[in-house]
């Protein structure tokens, strides 16, 4: 253990220039990792927060005891002040029982029984799109089959007022796979509305009758149009009745509850910096999560880690020099709307941001970082994250990443951190009923929990921060140079920013 009088005289040498372990410059790193890999209440607090709370839709009662859990648990891991923000969602809202059955009509051998025709029925496994409206029950509404949802193969299908559209997708395998199907909804929701068509029934992207949550709302809004994904081998056995000429009807209910705007909250607890507790980093991961499996993966893995990251600084009795703030932040599942509460509500004190870290790809082996476009970081941050190539800790990506908490801190300027993980088991279980405490790599993840600490010590502990907050002006350069402009629009953000709704405006 470093008492207070080793830890003054290391502070005193380092001041000055020198190393407190010349012939080991990386012992401090060192120490820290080990201390972080130690055993720790980790895993009782993810099956806690995972078997005990379950899903946690923002909202709901689930919600609020994971908010609870947040505060305990880092009060419980030594931080120094522990609070919650709350925010306003637009909406809330929440599955029914959704119901779907198909009906096909065939005609039958006149050599059996006379030609006649023939009606067969049979369950389709499906759950309703996230923030979607819902659809009372109608009864035998034609089902048309309209690919992938091309303008090409709309106008293939012909009229399809009043009828169910089904959506041909990708077996999810990888990142890119999951970047796409949030990005190729929304202009088939927009050619289904157009056509006045009165649901969609998209294809699941899982295999084995995989079921999960999906979402086309940005920012906690309604959708449109009533939709339900489909298990996978429902939806091609409807799609193999409808290529062979035969007709299909369903009977569908989706019994939503929707209602006005609610309150949800971000966790916050901090370690007050020792020398410039003014300026801060911050170490996250989202919350809430969706409610078919417990959010095992997305992301109760990872605010677990955060708040052992806590612990793990505490434990090593190293002083951060900087303030570091360690958020949970909920509402990411409904469009990244806690991170983008807090940046909006910080948005006065983000010149003192020294860093943003973030956690959200499951417990799959962390390969490097992400840092948002920012070329000028590139060097630096390799060298802090030397002491992590044991893990395999190697990359340094300068792309401009969405869909995940860093986004709108990247959006003001701020130096952003995104893990970068092999997708292990998560892509599969992403957001699915399969999403629950046993898929998680517990030896990974302790090794992340090293990653998370050092760097976000070595980020509090630099003479000067890693970095500036950039202007707008430098912020749409990178954009430009990281060819992130169609990103912004794909998923409806680039409006917003040149509008001033979101980011930093000077």
């Amino acid at each position: 253990m470093r008492t207070a009088k080793t830890l003054f005289f290391v502070c005193i040498l380092n001041i000055l220039g020198f190393s407190a372990s010349p012939a080991d410059p990386n012992a401090d790193a060192n120490h820290i990792i080990q201390v972080a890999l130690q055993p720790s209440p980790l895993e009782a607090n993810l099956r806690r927060l995972t078997d005990e709370v379950g899903g946690r839709v923002p909202g709901t009662l689930a919600m609020q005891h994971a908010v609870q859990w947040g505060m305990q648990a880092f009060t419980a891991a030594g931080a120094d002040s522990v609070h919650a923000e709350s925010f306003e969602i637009p909406n809330s809202w929440s599955e029914g029982a959704t119901d779907m059955t198909a009906t096909t009509a065939y005609e039958v051998s006149p050599t059996r029984v006379g030609g006649a025709t023939v009606l067969s029925s049979f369950r389709v496994r499906a759950v309703s799109v996230a923030w979607a409206p819902a659809l009372a029950p109608v009864r035998h509404v034609p089902v048309v089959d309209v690919g992938e949802g091309s303008d090409a193969e709309f106008q293939k299908a012909g009229d399809v007022t009043g009828k169910i559209l089904l959506v041909h997708t990708t077996v999810l395998k990888t990142w890119a796979d999951l970047f796409a199907e949030y990005a190729n909804a929304p202009p088939i929701v927009d050619r289904a509305i157009k056509a006045k068509a009165k649901a969609i029934a998209f294809m699941a992207t899982r295999e084995h009758d995989i079921l999960y949550r999906h979402t086309n709302s940005g920012a906690g809004e309604i959708d449109k149009i009533p939709m339900v994904v489909v298990a996978r081998e429902d939806g091609e056995r409807i799609a193999r009745l409808l290529a062979d000429k035969n007709l299909v009807w369903a009977d569908l209910s989706i019994p939503n509850q929707i209602g006005g705007p609610i309150k949800s909250s971000n966790v916050i607890g901090e370690l007050r910096g020792a020398e410039k507790p003014d300026e801060f980093v911050i170490v996250g991961a989202h919350l809430d999560s969706w409610d078919l499996g417990t959010g095992a993966l997305d992301n109760g893995c990872n605010a677990a880690l955060v708040i052992d990251a806590l612990r793990a600084i505490k434990a090593s009795e190293v002083l951060p020099r900087r303030t570091i703030r360690f958020i949970l932040f909920s509402g990411e599942e409904q469009g990244l709307l806690g991170s983008r509460a807090y940046a909006s509500h910080h948005r006065a004190e983000l010149d003192k941001a020294a860093g943003v870290i973030i956690y959200d790809s499951g417990s799959g082996k962390t390969t490097g970082f992400s840092v948002g476009g920012r070329s000028d970081l590139v060097s630096s941050i390799k060298q802090l994250l030397a002491p992590l190539a044991q893990f395999g800790v190697n990359d340094v990506e300068t792309n401009m990443e969405w869909g995940t908490d860093h986004f709108d801190f990247m959006l003001e300027g701020v130096p952003t951190f995104v893990a970068e993980q092999e997708e292990a088991n998560y892509l599969e279980n992403y957001h699915a009923v399969s999403d629950t405490y046993d898929k998680v790599d517990f030896p990974q993840l302790k090794k992340h929990v090293a990653e998370a600490t050092l760097l976000a010590l070595e980020l509090a502990n630099l003479d000067q921060k890693i970095g500036p907050r950039l202007t707008h002006d430098q912020i749409e350069q990178n954009m430009r140079e990281s060819k992130s402009v169609e990103m912004m629009k794909a998923n409806g953000i680039w409006d917003d920013w040149v509008s001033g709704k979101r980011g930093r405006q000077k």
